[in-house]
């Protein structure tokens, strides 16, 4: 009995403990952005601000270049992660339904690009882009953000493929459908959970990109969130407040997206990974 009430807490108490690690600092961050100057250079640190303020919110938003930002990493993050999803479709159902010469390979090599740093290829890619006359444009961004995400994409879909039970696809092929329609009318609404897992981290990981665009993107107009963040504090000093509201508003559209889609995506990813 002792055992069992054991086995049953220390998981609890874990993931508690794991819980308040990860939570606290999005926590400080929100709460010192709402903090008056008079309370986030104190000895005694200020758990609760008394008189909350969004003054700092303001300094943030009206930072220059700030909407003209917003509207790059946007256009650049959603055009990665809707082209990847697009692809990845079309790789994962032949991944996973057909049977083909170097079909194992192919998946090896995927596996491989996951893992694969990408940091230690930008010098190359930068050569690439500038001999393109490409550099400072969103172009070369959303193409290179595009395969940066298609990997785990693929992946993923392909597992939640393969979870289909091939009799569904063969009975709309039997009622008249071809391979295609069968696609699309039978297997590709199951797929919504792992489209929301996959697109989820497709954003996150395009929209946090930093090294890239620093890299490609030296014009101040044709940056995107990451690096203007990186720069924030030291166009405005030690203003921590406003530093903290920065950081705020470039994390709240992924803490918005996960919040929506976290249940989704668990279990999409959990799918996509153990079958097929």
């Amino acid at each position: 009995m002792k055992r069992s009430l054991v086995a049953r807490v220390w998981p609890n108490a874990t993931a508690l403990v794991l819980f308040a690690a990860f939570v606290f600092p999005v926590y400080w961050m929100f709460t010192t952005a709402l903090k008056p100057n008079s309370d986030i250079l104190t000895e005694d640190p200020v758990w609760f601000p008394d008189h909350p303020t969004l003054a700092h919110f303001g300094t943030a938003l009206r930072a220059e270049h700030f909407w003209t930002l917003v509207r790059n990493s946007v256009t650049v993050t959603v055009l990665a992660v809707g082209l990847a999803l697009l692809i990845a479709l079309f790789a994962a159902f032949s991944l996973a339904r057909l049977r083909f010469r170097g079909r194992k390979g192919v998946i090896l090599i995927f596996m491989v690009a996951q893992m694969a740093p990408w940091e230690v290829m930008v010098i190359a890619i930068y050569m690439t882009v500038r001999d393109a006359d490409m550099l400072n444009s969103l172009v070369p961004l959303t193409l290179f953000y595009t395969v940066m995400v298609l990997p785990l994409t693929i992946l993923t879909l392909r597992g939640y493929v393969a979870a289909v039970p091939r009799e569904l696809e063969e009975s709309a092929m039997v009622d008249g459908c071809g391979r295609a329609q069968a696609f699309r009318k039978v297997i590709f609404p199951l797929l919504a959970p792992g489209l929301m897992a996959t697109s989820l981290f497709g954003f996150i990981t395009a929209w946090n990109e930093f090294p890239m665009v620093l890299i490609l993107n030296k014009d101040a107009e044709a940056q995107t969130l990451p690096l203007w963040l990186s720069r924030f504090q030291t166009a405005f000093g030690d203003d921590w407040g406003a530093t903290m509201a920065a950081a705020s508003l470039f994390s709240l559209p992924i803490l918005l997206l996960f919040i929506h889609l976290q249940r989704k995506a668990v279990s999409g990813l959990a799918s996509g990974a153990v079958k097929g």
